[in-house]
């Protein structure tokens, strides 16, 4: 398929699949004409990066960790790839990540204890005052 066809079934916009190209995280053939063609397989792969680009990680990691990724339920790690250095990156990024988790889980906590308050009548301040304030 072409970068466009890609986009489309991606959602993601063919100027981000170019940088993807540059970073060395897409492999793209190239026609007689020039224009790129992407495997089916290469909708996976776009998901795959998506993914783990929302959740923090940096090209560079992502370069080092799916080196060969064609299974949407498979993660192949070759073993040349996972050096003391990446682990130790893949450790401080789950960490952070767990970080971020910790973080949301206490704000939606939080959140809903503020709604639960309100839809009870109690404002939590006992004067009728935002939660929380004296």
């Amino acid at each position: 398929m072409k970068i466009g066809e890609l986009s489309r079934r991606t959602g993601v916009p063919t100027r981000m699949l170019r940088y993807y190209e540059e970073q060395d995280l897409l492999h793209p053939g190239r026609s007689d004409n020039g224009y790129r063609w992407y495997e089916p397989s290469a909708v996976h792969l776009v998901q795959q990066i998506r993914g783990l680009l929302d959740s923090g990680l940096t090209t560079e990691i992502i370069r080092r960790i799916l080196p060969f990724p064609t299974d949407p339920d498979v993660i192949h790690v070759h073993p040349r790839c996972l050096t003391e250095e990446t682990a130790g990156l893949l450790h401080a990024e789950a960490e952070r990540i767990r970080q971020r988790i910790d973080c949301l889980a206490r704000n939606r906590d939080a959140i809903l204890a503020y709604l639960a308050a309100v839809r009870s009548g109690d404002g939590g301040s006992g004067d009728g005052g935002p939660p929380g304030r004296p």
